[in-house]
Parts: C-alpha cells; sequence; structure tokens
C-alpha cells in the first residue's frame, strides 16, 4: 500500500473554530474530542515534502578526480585511554542501555557536537566493546562537526566510487541517498550479500546509494564510523539499518572451526565496485586493489577475537581449494545473514546517529521504504592494519566467566526445548 499523506476533512456543518470566543455547544465539544483519537491506516505513512530542502549542498555528487594509492599512516586507537566504566562519556547522559547481550547501546541525553576528549576516548572504547552505539535527535552535530569529531579518533577515509557531497572539499564524506525515484534494486541482490562492513562491499552494476559501501579491501581499512540521517521515512515507513557482531560470529563457531579458520586468510577485492561504477559511467578516484587480511583478527581495545570476513568484498580464502573456499565463504555468509541472536536493528528518526566499528561489524540496509527520500553522510577513520593475535580472547567466554553464565554448548547433544 502506497505512503499517502491523510488529511483530516472540515465538517462544513460544525461552526468554524476561527471564528469562535466562548461558544462551545455540545455538537462542537464533541467534535472536539473526536479530534483527539488516534486515527490509523494499515501500512500507510505520511511523505514528506522537499520542495525546500536545507541540506541541497549535501546532496550525492561524483566528481571525475583521481587520487593516488593509499599509503599507510600511523594510528593509535583512542578507545585504549577510555575509561573501561565509561564514566566520562555517561557523566552527561540521561540513559543508556542496550539493545540486546551481544550488540547496540543506546546513550540519551549526549551531545556528540559538545564532547570532551576524554568523552571521546571513552566512546571509542564502548563502540569497540558493543559494535555499534546510537544516539538520538543530534541537531548540533553539522557536517563540520560531524568531521571533525570523526577525524579525532584517525585519519578520515575517502572513497574511491561511491558519492560525496555536492559541496566542494567533503571528499572525505560518503553520502547515501534515495529518493521517490530511485529505482528498487531489492531483485537484484540475495540478501546475504548486502552484508558489509565498511570500505570491503562490492558495488554491483547499478546504483546502490540507499546500501552502505564498506572498504575492507583497503590496507587499513576502516574503524570507528558515524552515520548521521538528515531525512529519512517517518516511524513504521521503513529504511531500517541492521548490524551484525563478528564478535558474537566468531563465539558461534565451534573451538575445531575457531582454531581452523584462525589459520586462514582472505582475499577483499575491489575490482568489482570499480567495475560497477566504469559501468555507469561514473569516475573511479583511486584504481582498485585486491589485499590479503586474516579471517579472524584480534581488537587492540578489547583483546577479542573477531571474524573478519565481509560477504561482498571477500572472493576468495587464502591457500586452499576453490570447493573448500567456496564453502567457507557459503557458510559465513549464512551465519552472519542468519543468526537473530548477533543482529541489532535501529529504526532511524530524523537527526539520529550511528557509530561503529568496522573491524567488528557487518551492517546492512533494508528495502521497502520507497517512496521516501533517505538521505544520510557518513565518515570513517582508517585503523590499523588487521592482526591475529593468538593469545586473543573470546567475548563469550570472557563475559561468561565475569558475570558467573554457564558455558554455551555447541556439540548440540544436551536436549533443549526451542525457545519461541
Amino acid at each position: 500500500m502506497a505512503p499517502a499523506l491523510l488529511e483530516s476533512v472540515y465538517n462544513a456543518g460544525l461552526p468554524n473554530p476561527s471564528s469562535l470566543s466562548s461558544y462551545k455547544s455540545p455538537q462542537w465539544s464533541e467534535h472536539v474530542e473526536s479530534k483527539k483519537r488516534l486515527e490509523y491506516e494499515p501500512g500507510r505513512t505520511v511523505v514528506e515534502s522537499h520542495d525546500f530542502y536545507e541540506h541541497d549542498d549535501l546532496r550525492p555528487s561524483f566528481p571525475n578526480i583521481h587520487w593516488e594509492p593509499l599509503t599507510e599512516v600511523p594510528y593509535h586507537d583512542k578507545g585504549i585511554r577510555g575509561d573501561p566504566r565509561f564514566r566520562n562519556l555517561l557523566s552527561s547522559a540521561t540513559d543508556v542501555f542496550d539493545y540486546n547481550p551481544k550488540i547496540g547501546t543506546e546513550v540519551r541525553g549526549v551531545n556528540l557536537a559538545k564532547l570532551t576528549d576524554a568523552q571521546k576516548n571513552d566512546l571509542a572504547r564502548l563502540i569497540a566493546v558493543r559494535g555499534v552505539v546510537f544516539f538520538r535527535n543530534q541537531i548540533d552535530l553539522d557536517i563540520d562537526a560531524h568531521r571533525e569529531l570523526g577525524a579525532y579518533f584517525g585519519k578520515l577515509h575517502k572513497h574511491a566510487t561511491t558519492s560525496v557531497p555536492a559541496r566542494p572539499g567533503l571528499e572525505d564524506v560518503h553520502v547515501v541517498f534515495t529518493d521517490g525515484p530511485s529505482k528498487d534494486q531489492r531483485a537484484v541482490f540475495s540478501p546475504t550479500f548486502l552484508w558489509h562492513s565498511d570500505v570491503s562491499r562490492l558495488r554491483a552494476i547499478v546504483d546502490l546509494t540507499n546500501v552502505r559501501n564498506q572498504v575492507t579491501y583497503e590496507v587499513q581499512p576502516p574503524s570507528y564510523t558515524a552515520l548521521k540521517l538528515l531525512s529519512g521515512p517517518p516511524r513504521g515507513g521503513g529504511g531500517d539499518t541492521l548490524w551484525a557482531s563478528q564478535y558474537a560470529a566468531y563465539d558461534l563457531l565451534s573451538a575445531p572451526m575457531q582454531k581452523y579458520l584462525e589459520s586462514l586468510s582472505a582475499f577483499h577485492s575491489a575490482q568489482m565496485q570499480a567495475s560497477g561504477s566504469r559501468a555507469l559511467g561514473r569516475p573511479v578516484r583511486r584504481d582498485p586493489i585486491v589485499t590479503k587480511h586474516p579471517l579472524i583478527r584480534t581488537h587492540p581495545v578489547t583483546g577479542w577475537k573477531s571474524l573478519f570476513f565481509n560477504p561482498g568484498f571477500v572472493t576468495a580464502i587464502v591457500g586452499v581449494p576453490k570447493a573448500e573456499s567456496d564453502a567457507i565463504i557459503t557458510y559465513l555468509n549464512e551465519l552472519i545473514s542468519t543468526t537473530q541472536e548477533i543482529h541489532v536493528r535501529f529504526q532511524w528518526q530524523k537527526n539520529d546517529v550511528a557509530f561503529w566499528d568496522n573491524r567488528i561489524c557487518n551492517h546492512s540496509a533494508s528495502y521497502g521504504f520507497a517512496p521516501h527520500r533517505r538521505h544520510a553522510v557518513r565518515v570513517a577513520c582508517h585503523a590499523e592494519r588487521p592482526v591475529f593475535d593468538p593469545a586473543g580472547k573470546s567475548q563469550e567466554e570472557e563475559l561468561n566467566a565475569r558475570y558467573s553464565l554457564p558455558a554455551v554448548d555447541k556439540n548440540g547433544a544436551r536436549q533443549s526445548n526451542y525457545n519461541d
């Protein structure tokens, strides 16, 4: 059912309220009372007009420029400086709560545009622990404050193919933009293909401005990433984003599978993304590369092991037969996309911000919000080159020990009832 504006029709048989002073007939009182009742049409939401749009300078553009290959840059994770109890960040908060045990936390009352350095360090640590953190109604975080905050955590990444704002000088900002005339892409992709981590996402030969393209193929893929929604569907209009914890994905594996994958690396390729952009007649601002990264990495802040796998950009597992590589990729795709307890889903509202760590999260856009406009801007900073440390720990095992929770049974031998 197409979204539409529901308009109240004024009953000409009733007195005009603009001409009333003290007139209060029973008929009018009954009419006023009736207008307080909720009105609801299933599946219908109001489509916002954008005739006078305040963010025209942040609409997408594809400048025809060329950049040299990236070189390694120093990276020092600010989360290491953060308070393990996040007391600096939470000193100005009014509420904080987790969406589920594995991933996703919402912090209320904090103004991201006015954080102290100590609060920023706590924020980085919280994101490193929880994967993604949500902040509502960040009106003060304009594009300049947004970039300044992102740059505190590291050098901002410039994407080689996706759109940047129309305003010059913002080439380190990625633009998400879809509106009514945009094509529906649901039939083009399988659901597993849409899951990705930033700077490792393939761009197919279609317009994917509503899918965040991430770049694990870079030598130093991003860590802390902030996306702000400038305009989007109203509540119930769709356009949610989902994230999956790669800490939790690692912990889903049996101990023998963990050991096996810890010994492997994967190729992450930018070739398909570049080919797709060229097929659309768009520039490729930096030549595509293929990079080898460990399939399991260790986080420098938490010391926890995580899967480092991107359904869009991983083209092969290194050093194994193709049939085996394909089987591993298929298995990990399914693990990430279908295991509900490692997911968090966020329903956006205007000016909301999601701040996540691309080293330990995959995410996916969701369709079904047409004809609403969905416009957002994102910055991401380069992190360290991915490293696997055999001395790393399991998130699940560490937290189970800390909170005296029972060990997870992974052999399937213990009888259990389905929990729904």
